[in-house]
């Protein structure tokens, strides 16, 4: 399949079924965006929403957070991941806002890159949410499933991607179109064994039409027998018939537990 035809498709199908995605982060202005992304990296959109409420409370304002100092900070936000480096980025993202840009969030990618703790992504999703910008942010989820669907060729970094993504989809998808992406990868399209029993993607999905799905499920069903297998008292355990999803243990005891059906296996 050409690429032109895979993009075609992909949008086609989010546009129809997903028309007006939004990030899951709450929020209510820029500036309580931008705490929420800046804190969000390596950590997921629930534990942030579960922190930003009383955040926000104790700092309504940027000028509030300006005033604050790490230390003080860090008490509201230490179940996050890195919360020491995000308590410094956020005292000082606040600061650097109120001191050189009149306590605006900034609409341009290069003056948003200069706050403390905003990168590349980070900014593209203020431009893109914020200022309905045509810009594509990166993160794992875009990065891996832009790739394994075929958006993407041999894109090794999260800039390459970005670069493909923005060559190839329609302009007027720019600036939510990652979303379609995020969301996909954060409940179907997922990291270590994505569902690609129950994606709507498959019939142009790269990844899936290149046999690798298949040979993740047979081994994370290989696994998930073996497991079950030994927890009920099986002595050796061997393997055989790798790519079935039934009978694939062997035992050399008397414990014959029945696992020879779907239900045994952790989807």
């Amino acid at each position: 399949m050409l690429k032109k035809e895979r993009y075609r498709l992909f949008v086609e199908y989010f546009s129809k079924n997903q028309p007006n995605p939004v990030t899951e982060l709450h929020y209510s202005n820029p500036y309580e965006l931008l705490v929420a992304v800046i804190l969000s990296a390596q950590c997921t959109d629930k534990r942030i929403n579960q922190i930003t409420p009383a955040l926000f409370q104790r700092f309504p304002t940027v000028e509030d957070l300006a005033a604050s100092n790490p230390d003080e900070i860090y008490t509201y936000i230490r179940s996050v991941s890195y919360p020491n480096n995000k308590a410094k980025h956020l005292a000082g993202m606040a600061k650097m806002l109120v001191e050189q840009f009149n306590s605006i969030v900034p609409s341009d990618l290069n003056e948003l890159q200069k706050l403390p703790g905003v990168g590349r992504k980070t900014a593209n999703v203020i431009a893109s949410v914020v200022y309905d910008a045509p810009a594509i942010a990166v993160d794992t989820h875009v990065f891996r499933v832009a790739n394994r669907i075929g958006l993407t060729n041999n894109a090794k970094t999260p800039l390459a991607v970005e670069k493909q993504l923005v060559e190839f989809l329609p302009e007027q998808t720019l600036g939510f179109a990652h979303h379609w992406l995020i969301l996909h990868g954060r409940y179907i399209c997922v990291a270590r064994r994505p569902k690609c029993e129950i994606c709507p993607l498959t019939h142009f999905c790269k990844y899936y039409q290149s046999g690798k799905a298949a040979l993740v499920f047979s081994k994370t069903a290989k696994v998930a027998k073996v497991k079950v297998a030994k927890a009920v008292g099986a002595k050796k355990v061997k393997v055989v018939n790798k790519g079935e999803i039934e009978t694939v243990v062997e035992y050399n005891d008397e414990i014959k537990p029945n696992i020879q059906h779907e239900n045994s296996i952790d989807h």
